[in-house]
């Protein structure tokens, strides 16, 4: 240590100019020959070092330009998706109420169709229901008038006899008779 706090003093002594010589004092040669060093680095590499450093600045530039582009055009792209979710929103909007309108026209003709087609069948079924009470009357009546006349021809042929019977085959001749003159 004593070492270097010495040499260090003994650049303090040196002189300014005048004589050149070799300085064996490895510690105040090293620190010369650092400085020198380091100075021409600067002097030379300065140049390069501004070339790297402006190549690397406009590289950083353009990157930074590129982005603000790429952002510029995705918040176009995304005002444009936003565009086309409102109105598909709206689309969707106006096909869900025009499906429940659809669906509540379907539903009131379905009643109507429902309603008309029940009066129709309760029609059907009194025009039904009338036709065979009729029938049923009818067969009714036929069966009584054929019982009738079934109790009248077995009346008569029980209560005529021969002579009745050419009495009233007579009488009828007659009336036809006189029908016929009146003509």
């Amino acid at each position: 240590m004593k070492n270097v706090t010495h040499s260090f003093v003994f650049l303090a002594h040196w002189p300014f100019a005048g004589s050149f010589g070799l300085n064996t004092d490895i510690l105040a040669t090293n620190l010369i020959n650092l400085t020198v060093v380091v100075g021409v680095l600067i002097f030379f590499g300065k140049g390069v070092l501004k070339d790297l450093l402006d190549n690397r600045k406009q590289r950083i530039l353009s990157t930074i330009r590129n982005s603000e582009e790429l952002r510029r055009g995705t918040l176009e792209q995304l005002e444009k998706a936003r565009l086309r979710l409102q109105k598909v929103e709206l689309e969707a909007d106006e096909y869900r109420m025009n499906g429940y309108s659809e669906i509540e026209r379907e539903k009131v003709n379905l009643i109507n169709a429902t309603s008309t087609s029940l009066e129709q069948l309760e029609k059907s079924k009194n025009e039904t229901l009338y036709f065979e009470k009729q029938r049923a009357m009818n067969q009714v009546r036929q069966r009584v008038f054929q019982q009738a006349v079934q109790g009248a021809l077995g009346t008569l042929n029980s209560c005529l006899n021969t002579e009745l019977h050419f009495r009233t085959i007579r009488a009828n001749i007659g009336i036809l008779g006189a029908i016929e003159w009146k003509r």
